[in-house]
């Protein structure tokens, strides 16, 4: 049986081990003897953040750079519905938060249009869409071209229209300051701002395919005996008609940076403000 050795032996040899004689620190013998002997009799504690913690902080940081928008999942053009949701008033639409200011913005039951007042609306109106159809064919930006003859266009449809006035022997007048001075900014930015121009591109025949009916048939009720006009009328399923210009729009806003989409984005206040000023025109 093996003999236990003593604790003052034992202390005796701890003190050996951890103060060695001077003649083992001898140069001679090199350092790596030591240096493995103190690695193993002095632990060190690690700083490094484990792996799996790192991976947490790291995304977390990320999730904090990026922000999302309100519908930035869906595609811009969803982004786009957004923001032309705030402005409109409560009765025009739920999302709406735009407070009633002008006239045009009351609830369309409450108007008083007149037919001199339509006919004025229906002028600037369709010079506005001669400016963006034009502007669409020349493409001065090659991603205009996309949207080129996407079945959305008003220009012939109002045009006959007019022509009917004219037959009913109504004088058809001449673009108002609101259409003109509205067409000359669309010509402006179409030259130096695609993604400005693009904003008001979507808002001007979008917001027709939806309000814009609602009011068209409403005022042809109080001053039309009815009459449904061309300029509510389109050749083939609107809903898909409209599909398939949002796809384009998303398709070339995906080339776009973020600061490009917010710049278009904040352009919808404007849209908002040159339509309302010609829509203004029915109650003239």
């Amino acid at each position: 049986m093996a003999s236990l050795t003593p604790i003052s032996q034992s202390q005796s040899l701890f003190n050996k081990t951890r103060c060695p004689p001077k003649s083992l620190t001898s140069p001679n013998l090199g350092s790596d003897f030591l240096l493995k002997k103190s690695s193993v009799s002095i632990p060190r504690m690690s700083t490094r953040v484990p792996m799996k913690a790192a991976g947490v902080v790291s995304a977390t940081t990320a999730e904090k750079a990026k922000k999302r928008y309100p519908g930035e999942s869906k595609g811009f053009v969803e982004e786009m519905r957004f923001v032309a949701m705030k402005l409109h008033t409560k009765d025009q639409a739920k999302e709406g938060e735009k407070e009633v200011k002008e006239p045009q913005e009351r609830p369309v039951a409450k108007w008083e249009p007149t037919v001199d007042g339509y006919l004025k609306f229906l002028v600037d109106s369709k010079l506005v869409y001669d400016t963006l159809e034009g502007i669409v064919e020349k493409a001065p930006f090659p991603s205009y071209s996309e949207f080129r003859n996407t079945g959305l266009e008003r220009s012939a449809k109002l045009a006959k229209d007019l022509e009917w006035f004219k037959e009913q022997g109504h004088i058809i007048p001449e673009p108002s300051a609101p259409g003109v001075t509205y067409a000359e900014y669309l010509k402006e930015l179409s030259e130096k701002d695609p993604q400005a121009f693009l904003c008001h591109f979507y808002n001007i025949y979008f917001a027709h395919s939806a309000g814009g009916r609602m009011i068209g048939k409403k005022v042809a009720e109080m001053i039309l005996d009815k009459k449904e006009l061309e300029f509510y009328k389109w050749d083939g399923e609107l809903s898909q008609l409209l599909q398939n210009v949002r796809e384009k729009l998303n398709k070339v806003a995906q080339s776009w940076t973020r600061e490009e989409k917010n710049h278009c984005l904040e352009e919808t206040e404007k849209s908002f403000k040159h339509s309302g000023e010609i829509l203004r025109l029915i109650l003239s």
